[in-house]
């Protein structure tokens, strides 16, 4: 049997609400379907937010306390509903999925690496596909920092994925003078690291913390595991499978 490409896909929550207030059923259900078209040649693990825009849909907090506090509450009421929504419609695509919570500090100790590779491990070689989020409720780094964007890049790095996926609300990464000018160009390629560092306007997302500056830093954790990242945009129908076959613009930093 041919080995699987490992495929560690990044999800913000513009993506998930497809920049509304509310997740989309109809983006997960593109990419379950993705997933399911592809489970033959690839594995996946998911690394999504989404928790505190779900929340926000049905809950409105009262609280004295500081916005932090309230945004980790509300990652907690989430969570849950993310997760089952996720579970009901990758079942109907025939996809089984599992919850996994981890913090930045797991990836400070040695043995927590250790059983995060190989719980891992046993999930994708059973067909699980492991949703993985930031334990919000005891961290507040993407609430503060950003959009899981990180976590992403150092799981991607502790499971030596072959190719991260961050999906965002742009044609991957354009050119500083493409947007000055109104008329935005994919930077397709990159092969120099410092060359696109220049190119880098920050603006943060409506709903994610990030912005494309913590995606150039994920970027910049995968390229030193020497994992290939794309930056895709995943407000577009079938955009995994139209990347692979090169359908649409968007960012390799190889």
């Amino acid at each position: 049997m041919q080995k699987k490409k490992r495929i560690l896909l990044k999800i913000g929550s513009n993506t998930l609400t497809k920049e509304t207030n509310n997740i989309s059923r109809g983006k997960i259900e593109d990419i379950a379907n993705q997933i399911a078209k592809l489970k033959d040649t690839c594995e996946f693990v998911i690394v999504s937010s989404g928790a505190i825009a779900v929340a926000k849909q049905f809950v409105k907090l009262e609280s004295k306390h500081e916005e932090v506090f309230v945004k980790q509450a509300l990652a907690s009421i989430g969570q849950p509903h993310l997760i089952r929504i996720y579970q009901e419609i990758f079942r109907e695509y025939g996809l089984l999925t599992s919850q996994c919570l981890l913090s930045y500090s797991d990836f400070e100790r040695e043995q927590s690496k250790v059983n995060i590779v190989n719980t891992i491990n046993v999930l994708v070689q059973n067909n699980y596909i492991p949703i993985i989020n930031e334990n919000d409720t005891v961290a507040t780094d993407e609430i503060q920092f950003g959009d899981n964007d990180k976590l992403a890049a150092l799981t991607a790095t502790l499971l030596e994925v072959d190719l991260l996926i961050i999906a965002t609300n742009t044609f991957g990464i354009y050119t500083k003078e493409s947007i000055e000018n109104n008329d935005p160009k994919t930077i397709l390629e990159v092969t120099n690291f410092d060359d696109l560092l220049e190119e880098v306007v920050n603006s943060k997302s409506t709903h994610g913390s990030g912005g494309m500056q913590s995606k150039i830093e994920a970027a910049a954790l995968s390229k030193k595991a020497n994992i290939e990242t794309w930056i895709v945009n995943g407000l577009e129908d079938h955009f995994i499978t139209n990347a692979f076959e090169n359908k649409v613009p968007f960012t390799k930093i190889k």
